[in-house]
């Protein structure tokens, strides 16, 4: 009996074989890492990749979205009063996140 890594290994060369992969709409295109991937949990990132893919996306991934948007604005903002705004935005956003990040690992969904 195949291990499931060997069971993946095979089903990734049929895809490749019948032509699959190359016509996904990111075949041969650098991984978009700034969606948050790298604040992702281990764990979770294959799951949440896949959610991804399929055009789900779990609200810790959304909220990593706009935590990177909002960088973004902070820094392209140059009103202070403005992007002190935005900070405390960000701030908040990050402890959201961090909390519920940390529920779904004590709860043993992570």
């Amino acid at each position: 009996m195949a291990t499931l890594d060997e069971q993946i290994a095979h089903s990734l060369r049929e895809a490749q074989r019948n032509g699959e992969l190359q016509s996904a709409a990111s075949w041969g295109k650098p991984l978009d890492l700034d969606d948050g991937f790298a604040q992702t949990p281990e764990e979770l990132r294959m799951g949440f990749k896949a959610l991804k893919d399929a055009g789900f996306a779990p609200p810790e991934v959304e909220t990593m979205k706009t935590i990177a948007a909002l960088r973004r604005q902070i820094d392209a903002e140059s009103d202070p009063a403005a992007a002190d705004a935005l900070r405390h935005r960000l701030s908040e956003l990050q402890q959201h996140l961090a909390l519920r990040l940390e529920k779904l690992r004590r709860t043993g969904s992570l």
